[in-house]
């Protein structure tokens, strides 16, 4: 596998606080690799920070990670597709870990999740996620890395034109094609921003809520209602 490109697609928007410290790192531990970032049309200064690294950028027609990671992934040209956010960081042997994991005879894949807080209800969420949620139920989060490879990512249709658990459907897709998803032994370092701005509980309850009435059935506008609801009240 040593010699199959990996394209890392990266979507992003309003990112600028974080974004060049970001991008400088990405670049420097995968350098070897087709990196792009994919804006949703940021309205501050993401893109002139990115453009300011060097960083490659494409301008996605529509807004959402969902259509932003398949216009990247329609564009890129590797075997590999691996899927970050801009608020998670890989290891520096990340791509050692995803030949480990396909090299295995995986299909797709994710790391270890590690949030950057010291804080036990997030380490037990993490090791909910890694344990339960993966391994158990074959569910893996954005936040965790996804890759995987492209003939698979094309034959269940990429991710679902949804505006949100596009993660979860992914996960659900592969599930139906009898794919499982490996996990490497490393962890992917991820942001609790969005647990501090609402609430670490309340986050996970609320987070723990939506996937039961996306799993269920529930219409997916509805649960993006009452996710950006509860998010605009803790804002």
């Amino acid at each position: 596998m040593g010699h199959e490109l990996i394209s890392v697609i990266i979507p992003v928007c309003n990112e600028s606080p974080g974004i060049s410290d970001f991008a400088g790192q990405i670049r420097a531990y995968f350098s070897q690799c087709e990196i792009l970032f994919v804006d949703g049309g940021s309205t501050d200064d993401t893109v002139d920070r990115l453009a300011k690294c060097g960083a490659e950028i494409v301008k996605s027609p529509k807004k959402g990670r969902a259509a932003q990671m398949n216009f990247g992934a329609a564009l890129s040209s590797g075997s590999i597709l691996w899927f970050l956010h801009a608020d998670s960081i890989p290891p520096p042997d990340a791509l050692r870990q995803i030949q480990a994991v396909l090299g295995k005879g995986f299909e797709v894949g994710c790391f270890r999740l590690k949030f950057d807080s010291k804080s036990i209800l997030m380490r037990l969420n993490a090791l909910l996620s890694n344990n339960l949620r993966v391994r158990v139920r074959n569910i893996a989060f954005g936040d965790q890395g996804i890759f995987i490879r492209r003939a698979l990512f094309d034959s269940i249709g990429g991710y679902a034109a949804i505006p949100l658990m596009e993660d979860y459907q992914l996960s659900l897709d592969v599930s139906k094609a009898g794919h499982k998803i490996g996990i490497t032994k490393g962890k992917i370092v991820t942001s609790e921003r969005r647990y501090l701005e609402g609430g670490r509980m309340k986050t996970i309850r609320m987070m723990w809520t939506l996937q039961r009435n996306y799993r269920k059935g529930g219409d997916i506008e509805e649960i993006k209602d009452a996710y950006y609801r509860r998010r605009n009240e803790d804002s």
